[in-house]
């Protein structure tokens, strides 16, 4: 009896939860970590930082951010049929992604009785999830709202070590920042090219997601270990990655680019660069986006994601024998880019920054 209602459950699922918890490589993924770890970590060389940014958290400046005015449902619209298609995937990834550190964040809190850590957890739980409400509820309006439920109950979880998450949610954080606040910035400039009514919630959201990135960056700060030796290895692997896939997702939406007036490749390597400024904060290196072969060799990923998207819609033996190949070139080129001279900074004196994009 439970077997079959199981499997009708996963028969109902709409298309976009569907998606949502499909694992590929660029999709986003659910996470757990070494609990005892995190109740063992120190914040007194940041202390003064630390409680001034949990003040920050406890005012809460978003309160009454994420409602939705009676306006907002006049201003939903049908789109074209392929910028309609590439934006709501862009809203159930971005609505996985929240959802994911609203996860991981209240599993944190429940899980850990260090004190500072169990607090931090619970505010970040709250902002994510008004953010993926927010997200689901404008998916709601096309009638494909993600079941969050389900998701939880199904997606499958990754172990990521904690300072794993401290990098690799540090750098979604601030890239997140980086990105909502540029194309906040292009729609002030052209409020014409503002397809939907989300976009005008975008500056104040995306101070939520620099605030998380400064709760990680204080957490790495206390404890200098995590930023030198071969954790410096790990630091360029997780800047690479996030990097590369956020290059070749976003070329995948040419559509929805072209409709906000922006150039996939312009607008990324514009976030790279914003996001680079910031990481100078706690990390001891950027990656070197200006060198023409850093571009060219990107470039060349996109490239082989298009070759390796051919394959798998043409299946078959053949299909995915060219697949392998390009799954085999990407990595090589990546390799390649791993193996690139970085750019070094000096760690300033101060952690704590103001989102000033």
């Amino acid at each position: 009896m439970n077997a079959a209602a199981g499997s009708i459950r996963e028969r109902d699922i709409n298309p976009a939860t569907r998606k949502a918890n499909t694992e590929t490589v660029l999709t986003p993924r659910f996470y757990t970590t070494d609990f005892d770890a995190l109740e063992r970590i120190d914040l007194a060389l940041v202390r003064d930082e630390w409680n001034q940014m949990m003040s920050e958290f406890d005012n809460d400046a978003n309160v009454d951010h994420f409602e939705r005015p009676d306006w907002f449902s006049s201003e939903v619209k049908e789109l074209p049929g392929p910028l309609q298609a590439e934006f709501l995937d862009f809203m159930v990834s971005s609505v996985t992604s929240e959802y994911s550190g609203c996860v991981l964040y209240a599993d944190i809190a429940e899980r850990v009785n260090n004190p500072e850590i169990k607090k931090l957890m619970q505010y970040m739980t709250r902002d994510e999830a008004r953010h993926a409400g927010f997200i689901n509820r404008s998916l709601k309006d096309y009638g494909i709202p993600v079941d969050l439920g389900y998701l939880k109950r199904n997606k499958k979880t990754t172990y990521f070590k904690p300072k794993f998450i401290y990098y690799a949610t540090y750098l979604s954080e601030k890239i997140g920042y980086a990105r909502y606040i540029t194309i906040f910035r292009n729609f002030e400039r052209h409020p014409e090219r503002r397809f939907h009514p989300i976009f005008r919630w975008f500056e104040q959201w995306c101070n939520d997601e620099f605030r998380h990135g400064e709760a990680f960056a204080l957490i790495m700060r206390a404890n200098p270990h995590l930023l030198r030796g071969h954790n410096r290895l790990w630091i360029r692997f997780f800047l690479l990655a996030v990097f590369a896939t956020m290059y070749v997702r976003d070329h995948s939406r040419p559509e929805m680019h072209k409709a906000m007036g922006l150039d996939p490749t312009d607008y990324d390597y514009e976030v790279f660069e914003v996001t680079s400024q910031i990481s100078k904060q706690v990390f001891p290196f950027t990656l070197d986006i200006h060198n023409p072969v850093f571009r060219a060799r990107f470039e060349k990923l996109r490239l082989l994601a298009l070759e390796s998207d051919a394959a798998r819609q043409a299946g078959g033996v053949i299909g995915a024998l060219r697949k392998a190949s390009c799954l085999l070139r990407s990595a090589g080129v990546l390799a390649s880019l791993y193996m690139m001279p970085v750019v070094r900074n000096e760690l300033p004196e101060k952690v704590r920054m103001a989102p000033a994009w």
